[in-house]
């Protein structure tokens, strides 16, 4: 076997070096060029499905709940780490329409990321999107189309008890045509796991945030007013 010149090979190297540094610089130019598109991308999908989760809003305003339970319009918001983001939604007039909260859980692939409308006037979820998903197509990935299981977070019951500090319901996941009540979730045949990974988030989801709305809602409707009356006074 005849060896290769020392010389041949160190030029490989650099050669093959050279080429490693050259696709790393690529691959990071392309990933900064194309951030700011995709974080507008996400954004514009994220205001869209807060939306659809809250029926009758019109323009809305980032909340953030501190360690403190406090909630503070996202400008104003203080401390590390700052807190839970949720998104309050308002009609033409300012009036609260409802809040569009994120919640995440392990579904059978992969963790399932999904938005919910909850209307603290009816004590209800109004309505869910899956934001990303990973699930089987034609098995989990029906938590996104199935009708009938979208059909259950028109009006699902997260009624607080009479302190408003928990629910009075616990969210639970049962077999599909065994719904009896309001609080429960009809799942989806053959998309078990991924129709209960929805059922299980959103009881953790609701259980750990709807008593902190409860005791900052009258700051989270004062706000949208306000907005209201700078744009009246903006528009005259």
């Amino acid at each position: 076997m005849t060896e290769q010149p020392r010389g041949t090979s160190i030029r490989m190297i650099r050669a093959l070096s050279g080429a490693a540094v050259l696709s790393g610089f690529l691959i990071v130019f392309v990933y900064q060029a194309t951030l700011p598109r995709i974080a507008e991308n996400r954004r514009r999908a994220l205001e869209q499905a807060i939306f659809q989760v809250v029926p009758g809003a019109q323009h809305r305003i980032t909340f953030v709940i501190g360690p403190d339970g406090q909630a503070q319009p996202e400008g104003q918001a203080k401390g590390e780490g700052l807190g839970i983001m949720v998104y309050a939604g308002y009609d033409g007039d300012g009036k609260l329409a409802g809040i569009a909260i994120e919640a995440a859980g392990q579904g059978y692939q992969d963790v399932i990321r999904i938005l919910y409308g909850y209307s603290p006037q009816k004590e209800c979820v109004t309505g869910m999107i899956v934001l990303d998903s990973r699930e089987t197509p034609g098995l989990g990935d029906k938590i996104e189309t199935d009708e009938r299981f979208l059909k259950n977070f028109e009006c699902l019951d997260v009624r607080l008890n009479q302190q408003q500090t928990a629910l009075l319901h616990s969210i639970e996941s049962v077999k599909r045509g065994e719904k009896t009540q309001a609080w429960q979730i009809d799942a989806i045949s053959g998309a078990t796991i991924s129709s209960k990974a929805v059922s299980k988030m959103l009881d953790e989801s609701t259980r750990q945030l709807l008593p902190l709305l409860a005791a900052n809602l009258k700051r989270i409707r004062e706000a949208g007013e306000e907005v209201s009356r700078q744009d009246a006074k903006t528009a005259k």
